[in-house]
């Protein structure tokens, strides 16, 4: 009887393992647990589109339609040019009568499958099955014709031009700032006849040109397959023809998609994690895969055009990125390429330096994209990547440039947002007074570098001027500059010039130096606070002093206040319905009271705690925030992701360490989400982080030891870990409020004094 029983638990055991590993598949792979749809829609604002593509490759396609929940497909992608552009190319396959050919067919669709290295869909009622793997520079379709019709192929450029030489499509589209990216496609079958668009209608033609310039392919009748080969290049066609050649002349989509999956694998498993849910591993990894989307190397076979100067250049060995929007990912996004990919990091870093070689103004790059630096939102964060890569060890880019390049661009090019103008009054007013100054209600603005939608920005502005004169000044103490060292850390203080002390906020200042009354936090400085602060409001700016966070504890009178004001961040409500809040806040979505999940400048706010001796709460509310905010789902993003600024954050976020404060080379200590992770660093070395008894409850850390020591300070430096270390933690479910509270163990601000061994 007994061995009855034990036979039918095995069997039971056996029946229940296939029951789970249907429900939850296990991925076999990291790149298995990518889920290119989380976060597709969102409350406002668009944070993420399911991008096919490798990682940091130039080469970009996401399927096209109105949102995610559109109902058409249009056309199918060849190239787009930024992580939020529309399609520079697209390729339609069509069944049916020519009067219903367009220049870009909108599809019904089914079966979609989109993976970083692959995509396939059916074209329902074309009954047109595709199939697509991608390469760095080159792609393939294919493309399965189902129904006894012509099959055509619509190729289209929006604003440029194409043309037949009897074997293939090449063309460019025109983008700005003198910038163009070209196409060469090769189909592996040859049309029957060549179509283009008349004044009435289809007619024979080889060329296009203008607004949707479009060929079409037209096939002789009957089922089939038809492959598409083709390359992108922003040098000319014939590069573009080179690459295709290159990278999948001589492959299928199968091969492509079998090569695309590898380096996805190698990319993603540069981090191992251990333990945590499917869903925990799918928030993780598809935030580093998001990490990989920008910026783009547009170096091809040693060369790259530049929109910097409008010249094709020889990169002397060193690959080129552009796509870097700088005023988010310095925060993150670059300290996390230090731990992974520290010899790539350097040649982005290399690549801003040449960009402010190849413009006419020796500034430093502030928002650098494919078609040039758009000088988009405010400060010049760019700064502090290269302090925080010089600090933890990285050599390869000449820190002299470097200073001077971010010197000009503080002190000679103006400090308004949005804007590349020479410095001007504004400018002059700050350097004098240490503040920019606010309009008071009613004043028009009379500064014509000032943008009349994005305004003076004031406090954002001098608050993240004031960290990147801090950066200035460490890097100045790097190269013992001693003069520009003391001038610019005296500047890096000229937070303190808004600082109101009777409410303990950042508050702007007029230009006779008295604070705007009466001032409302929340919603006064109109849309996106811009009058004020820079599209979030108080709330959020009153904590944007991340190389000082002492100091601010100082002037908020020590930490008792601090911390109660830290809650009152969470704790406050909007104070109005979330219609009127988000038609005038709609980047400061994801809320916890006041607090935004979805916007940069919030992301440090968290790690605040470990400041002031209550680091339980910092593990508390990055757990809380990260459950709630980045889920495997649809809507599982809170707001404008950046193409990495947002998901290095919870990548660093779920491994349990963040780096507060770029350009000090320590982490703040989180809650990790994972039992084990292994982050495998360039040089060979491993940092292990191991989280006994770590569960969704078990959250908060009892006791802690790094290499090996018992460790009871909430935060530890880069050189603790670079050349292999292990952060041990024991976790449980209730607080131990006296791990990390002494003053003695809070995270250095201003600087970093090397501690005994």
């Amino acid at each position: 009887m007994g061995n009855t029983k034990n036979l039918l638990k095995e069997a039971l055991s056996i029946i229940l393992f296939t029951i789970s590993m249907v429900v939850w598949p296990q991925a076999s792979n990291p790149v298995d647990f990518v889920n290119p749809y989380m976060g597709n829609i969102s409350h406002l604002l668009v944070p993420t589109f399911p991008t096919i593509h490798l990682p940091n490759s130039m080469l970009r396609v996401y399927p096209e339609r109105s949102d995610f929940t559109g109902d058409l497909l249009h056309g199918l992608p060849l190239m787009v040019t930024s992580h939020r552009g529309n399609s520079a190319f697209n390729l339609s396959p069509f069944q049916g009568e020519e009067n219903e050919i367009k220049s870009i067919i909108n599809f019904s669709y089914d079966l979609e499958k989109s993976t970083p290295y692959s995509y396939s869909v059916f074209l329902d009622d074309q009954q047109i099955s595709v199939n697509y793997g991608i390469s760095h520079q080159a792609a393939r379709y294919e493309i399965d014709f189902e129904n006894a019709k012509n099959p055509y192929l619509i190729v289209n450029s929006n604003n440029g031009e194409m043309h037949w030489d009897g074997k293939s499509v090449s063309g460019f589209q025109n983008l700005s700032n003198n910038t163009k990216v070209y196409i060469y496609l090769e189909p592996q079958e040859q049309p029957e006849t060549v179509l283009t668009f008349g004044n009435d209608g289809l007619i024979k033609g080889t060329d296009a040109q203008g607004d949707n310039a479009s060929l079409i392919l037209k096939y002789k009748k009957g089922k089939r397959t038809i492959s598409v080969n083709y390359g992108i290049s922003f040098i000319d066609e014939k590069q573009a023809q080179r690459n295709m050649n290159r990278e999948v002349r001589e492959k299928t989509v199968a091969d492509l998609q079998e090569e695309g999956r590898k380096i996805w694998n190698e990319a993603l498993g540069k981090i191992a994690v251990e333990g945590g849910s499917n869903d925990d591993k799918t928030v993780f990894y598809t935030s580093l895969y998001r990490c990989y989307e920008r910026p783009v190397c547009i170096s091809e076979e040693g060369r790259y055009f530049s929109a910097f100067d409008g010249k094709v250049h020889n990169d002397e060995g060193r690959n080129f990125y552009t796509d870097d929007w700088i005023w988010d990912s310095y925060r993150a996004h670059h300290p996390l390429r230090i731990l992974t990919d520290s010899g790539k990091e350097e040649d982005i870093l290399h690549s801003f330096l040449l960009m402010a070689e190849q413009m006419d103004k020796y500034w430093m790059p502030t928002f650098p994209e494919i078609t040039g630096d758009s000088r988009r939102m405010n400060s010049n964060h760019a700064v502090a990547s290269f302090l925080d890569a010089y600090r933890k060890g990285l050599r390869r880019f000449d820190l002299d440039k470097a200073f001077l390049a971010s010197k000009n661009a503080i002190m000679q090019k103006t400090l308004a947002p949005w804007s590349g103008k020479p410095a001007g009054k504004l400018d002059e007013f700050y350097k004098n007074n240490g503040y920019i100054p606010a309009l008071k209600e009613g004043e028009k603005e009379t500064i014509p570098e000032v943008s009349s939608f994005e305004k003076r920005q004031p406090v954002a502005v001098t608050l993240g001027t004031s960290y990147d004169e801090w950066c200035l000044s460490e890097i100045a103490d790097e190269l013992d500059k001693k003069e520009d060292r003391d001038y610019f850390r005296k500047k890096s203080f000229n937070y303190r010039n808004l600082f109101n002390p009777k409410t303990q906020f950042f508050h702007p200042k007029d230009k006779e130096g008295l604070f705007i009354e009466p001032f409302d936090y929340r919603f006064s400085g109109g849309i996106g606070a811009r009058d004020s602060y820079g599209e979030n409001n108080g709330w959020t700016y009153r904590w944007d002093v991340q190389h000082n966070i002492a100091d601010l504890i100082t002037l908020m009178g020590g930490r008792e206040n601090f911390i109660q004001n830290l809650n009152d961040l969470f704790s406050t409500p909007m104070g109005r319905g979330k219609r009127e809040f988000y038609t005038q806040l709609p980047d400061q979505t994801g809320n916890v009271g006041q607090f935004t999940m979805a916007n940069e400048p919030s992301l440090h706010i968290p790690y605040l705690y470990n400041y002031a001796g209550q680091p339980w709460q910092t593990q508390k509310r990055i757990r809380k925030l990260v459950k709630e905010w980045f889920r495997n789902d649809l809507m599982g993003v809170p707001g404008d992701e950046d193409g990495g600024g947002m998901s290095s954050f919870v990548v660093f976020s779920q491994l349990g360490f963040y780096p507060v404060t770029p350009g000090l080379p320590i982490y703040n200590i989180g809650s990790p989400v994972f039992g084990k992770s292994i982050v495998h660093l360039e040089n060979g070395k491993e940092f292990t982080i191991i989280a006994q008894n770590c569960s969704e409850e078990n959250k908060y850390i009892q006791s802690a030891k790094l290499n090996g020591k018992i460790w009871n300070s909430p935060w530890f430096t880069h050189d603790d870990i670079i050349n292999g270390g292990t952060l041990e933690l024991i976790m449980g479910s209730r607080t131990n409020k006296d791990w990390g509270s002494s003053p003695a163990d809070a995270p250095p601000s201003f600087s970093l004094k090397k501690r005994a061994p």
